[in-house]
């Protein structure tokens, strides 16, 4: 079997080199010639999958280790019975901790109490919905949108328009659709940004052209109380650098990028061409998954809440060395740009995630127990002098 992959997907060699021989390319490099003679095709977001990309080929299987399929081109897939799998919720608990992370970069910078935020969450998929989850958990004010969910299950979701209204934070999670009942091309377009309520924060974690970034790089030299977080970006990996320069977190397309999240991503695609060939699975990713750098962190129960929310949180990720590297990147003419946005994405550190980091409570303090686990970390408590880990699910 011949196998054409993006070489920025981990453990290639580990999880599919039993399958066949191994083409690696950077995912903007995979072109019709490139997979002319291949069986099997593995890409990230960065790679357009369609007709251009496979007619005359012999790829009968797509895999995407990423949680979005809007590079796919699904509708041209069932019409030539080729095969696909995408990787829901791989990188979901990355997103989480990065917008948890950005948060606290806003709230230390502007002087704000999170808890007396209201938080919107625009789309309740994987991402969105563990994210309302930790902010539920930890008490705040959250209003959810997500009209395809409201009309197939009902439930506890309000209108974008409320959301506009009421909300102080915006969090976009939503994939990108430019057709269909629900559209979210430019969803965020001049109209709506106009209306965010004054003072209120926007991140976008989602796709670059759910916000119009001509129309928010207008808006924000006007609207300075406005306090915006980018992680994605129209044009990529063309970042707009007036409008970087604009927002107070800027980044390349990283929210998700934590080690355990591209490594399950991975695993996911490779227990779905298992399947699709009637293979037995006979790698796990348990085995391969790397120690944490840091496992574990003690807190006296005497500490200040909202010290141990950003110690936590911190501890594992902060974003403000993404945005310095970002905005070091953002020198030179197009195709430096360009070329260094895609540096950054290839040669991104080592990262984990929150619900891998042991937290223990020293003393008798519910409230920061009740923290740990709202933030979905593992919680350390000490019974009759014995060790007891318990695993909360985030």
């Amino acid at each position: 079997m011949q196998i054409v992959a993006d070489e920025n997907i981990p453990l290639l060699d580990e999880f599919f080199a039993g399958f066949g021989e191994i083409q690696r390319l950077p995912g903007r490099s995979i072109d019709a010639a490139a997979v002319a003679n291949a069986d099997l095709l593995l890409v990230r977001s960065v790679t357009r999958v369609d007709r251009a990309l496979l007619e005359g080929s012999a790829v009968k299987f797509v895999g995407t280790c990423t949680i979005g399929t809007d590079h796919l081109d699904l509708d041209y897939f069932q019409q030539m019975g080729i095969s696909w799998a995408s990787a829901p919720g791989c990188n979901a608990r990355g997103v989480v901790d990065y917008v948890l992370g950005s948060l606290l970069v806003l709230a230390e910078q502007q002087g704000v109490d999170l808890a007396t935020r209201t938080y919107g969450v625009i789309g309740a998929g994987q991402v969105g919905s563990r994210l309302v989850k930790v902010l539920r958990a930890l008490g705040w004010q959250v209003r959810v949108c997500d009209p395809l969910r409201e009309a197939s299950e009902g439930g506890d979701f309000v209108s974008l328009q409320q959301v506009l209204d009421e909300c102080d934070v915006i969090s976009l999670h939503t994939p990108l659709e430019r057709l269909g009942e629900y559209p979210t091309h430019h969803l965020f377009d001049a109209q709506r940004l106009a209306t965010l309520k004054p003072g209120s924060w926007l991140i976008n974690a989602s796709r670059g052209a759910v916000v119009d970034n001509q129309a928010l790089r207008a808006l924000l030299p006007t609207r300075l109380d406005l306090q915006v977080v980018l992680d994605v970006w129209e044009g990529e990996p063309q970042a707009d650098v007036e409008l970087a320069a604009l927002c107070r977190i800027a980044t390349p397309h990283i929210a998700g990028y934590s080690l355990d999240g591209k490594l399950r991503g991975t695993a996911q695609i490779y227990q779905a061409l298992c399947q699709h060939l009637g293979v037995a699975p006979n790698v796990e990713l348990a085995q391969l998954m790397p120690a944490p750098w840091l496992s574990d962190l003690t807190i006296d129960g005497s500490a200040d809440p909202a010290w141990a929310l950003a110690t936590i949180c911190r501890a594992v990720y902060d974003p403000r060395r993404d945005d310095a590297d970002f905005r070091r990147s953002l020198q030179g003419d197009a195709a430096t740009r360009r070329a260094a946005f895609d540096g950054l994405r290839k040669h991104y550190p080592m990262r984990r995630e929150i619900d891998g980091l042991v937290v223990g409570v020293k003393g008798d303090a519910p409230g920061l127990v009740s923290l740990v686990q709202a933030l979905g970390a593992k919680l350390r408590g000490e019974v009759d002098g014995a060790l007891s880990i318990h695993h909360l699910q985030s």
